[in-house]
């Protein structure tokens, strides 16, 4: 009985592709900052950025471990006349000839806790931009990330503790566990539209829990991602943009978000968002000079909301580089 109990919190922690739970960490503002989903992103708009997004899920559900994600990310574009060069402690002209100013680069930190899994991660892109003509851009990128997984024996509670008789799927292991994995996508924009693909857990590294061979192998899948995006200006004061996030697993679990954001004078944005079979959002945003904050909140579709207060994400972000740096359709967030 004992092992069905763990195998089921295992399950539920580490496998949601067969019970539909979380095994990457959700976001609800990744129009904001999409190399959340994407490698290709980074650099994609010029800027040199950086991100801080924080999320509770289900707050005010009892002394249960919700889920909870906090990131960190940096991305930039390797340009032409580089600070090295402007600083005259590189030849302008070797500097160009070592870069076209097509390179991005980008980095990212980030925890994520559902149940008794803990997962910290870091990752490093390289992504690659041909602009096709002024106004349109295409960008490749690949990235790779090392995780630590850790579970929280303490959580674990068995009918037969007092007992005193191990479990070969809680005891004789180590504490954590780390494992390497990759990401890759390809990302198109132009002067309103934007669409992109992605691939993550590419390697679908496998986690070993226990000393019990028959429980060994809890694999990580691969998660598709199909965002796009499209910009109606209807004055010169307001901007509506509707968007597509599409969602699915190697085991062809699928999901969408379906969301509608209206910008004011680029600097103010009110946004909803339906994802499917699961929770309505809600998501408000203003820029100060190059700083903008955004939040969100998820109200569930499912009966854990009778028990919560929803869901809340906070993002902040700061974003540097004149706009002599960028090409002329890179306006907008």
């Amino acid at each position: 009985m004992k092992r069905v109990i763990v195998l089921v919190i295992l399950v539920l922690s580490v496998l949601p592709a067969v019970v539909k739970a979380q095994q990457i960490p959700l976001y609800s503002q990744y129009t904001m900052n999409k190399y959340l989903l994407n490698p290709a992103y980074a650099g994609s708009q010029g800027y040199t950025s950086y991100n801080l997004t924080a999320r509770q899920q289900w707050m005010g559900f009892g002394n249960a471990k919700t889920p909870s994600t906090q990131a960190i990310c940096a991305q930039t574009r390797v340009l032409q006349n580089n600070l090295l060069a402007n600083l005259g402690l590189v030849d302008r002209g070797m500097s160009r000839r070592r870069t076209s100013g097509r390179v991005g680069m980008g980095g990212y930190i980030f925890n994520d806790r559902n149940g008794i899994i803990n997962r910290t991660g870091i990752q490093g892109t390289y992504a690659y931009h041909i602009p096709l003509s002024d106004l349109q851009q295409l960008s490749f990128g690949v990235s790779g990330t090392v995780y630590q997984f850790k579970l929280d024996d303490e959580n674990i509670k068995l009918p037969d503790d007092d007992l005193g008789v191990p479990d070969p799927l809680v005891h004789g292991r180590e504490n954590s566990m780390f494992v390497p994995d990759a990401t890759a996508g390809i990302y198109y924009m132009n002067n309103n539209f934007h669409i992109g693909v992605s691939g993550m857990n590419l390697f679908q590294s496998v986690l070993k829990f226990g000393s019990d061979q028959s429980y060994s192998s809890y694999q990580l899948l691969r998660h598709y991602y199909l965002m796009t995006s499209y910009q109606y200006e209807l004055d010169g004061d307001f901007t509506l943009e509707p968007s597509l996030l599409f969602k699915s697993t190697e085991r062809k679990n699928l999901q969408a978000d379906i969301s509608m954001k209206a910008y004011y004078q680029g600097d103010y944005w009110m946004g909803l968002s339906y994802r499917t079979g699961s929770a309505l959002i809600s998501k408000v945003g203003v820029k100060v000079d190059n700083i903008y904050f955004g939040y969100a909140y998820d109200y569930s579709l499912r009966e854990i909301q009778k028990l919560t207060y929803g869901s809340h994400e906070i993002m902040v972000g700061i974003r540097f580089g004149d706009s002599n740096r960028r090409t002329r359709f890179q306006r907008r967030f």
